[in-house]
């Protein structure tokens, strides 16, 4: 028997949206990780992109465990000299709220080319509205 390997092209992806309000932070990146480059499918092929896409509603209300919310640091630096600036998920939460999302999910993905192309299928959004209502995507529960 021989082993399938999926072809670039053979699938057409699907729409998926979900609701973060009440989820961890880290347990609803890993879902939306494995969606985005097609883990949760039974033709997987490492080299394909075979993932989905997703649409994050009510990033807003993700939640952190333990003392994250104050104690964790995001870092951005300019490239300047004296330009660090750190920020904690509280900050970031309330001027930026797809910030947290985004970041944990591109961190558990594989540093490449192909992962960076699979994160333009990430749409996250801080209220419960979104514009993709024409794609009809199919809401998912975890």
């Amino acid at each position: 028997m021989k082993t399938y390997l999926a072809k670039t092209g053979e699938y057409t992806p699907k729409w998926h949206v979900i609701d973060a309000s009440g989820k961890v932070l880290g347990r609803l990146s890993v879902q939306i990780a494995n969606i985005l480059r097609g883990r949760n499918r039974p033709t997987y092929t490492p080299m394909t992109d075979q993932g989905d896409f997703v649409v994050v509603v009510n990033a807003d209300k993700v939640l952190l465990t333990g003392k994250k919310e104050t104690g964790k640091d995001y870092m951005f630096f300019t490239g300047w000299v004296g330009n660090e600036k750190h920020r904690s998920p509280k900050a970031m939460r309330a001027q930026r709220p797809e910030f947290l999302i985004e970041h944990a999910v591109a961190g558990m993905m594989p540093p490449s080319r192909q992962a960076s192309a699979q994160l333009t299928r990430l749409k996250v959004y801080a209220g419960p509205t979104h514009p993709h209502t024409a794609q009809n995507p199919e809401p998912l529960t975890f």
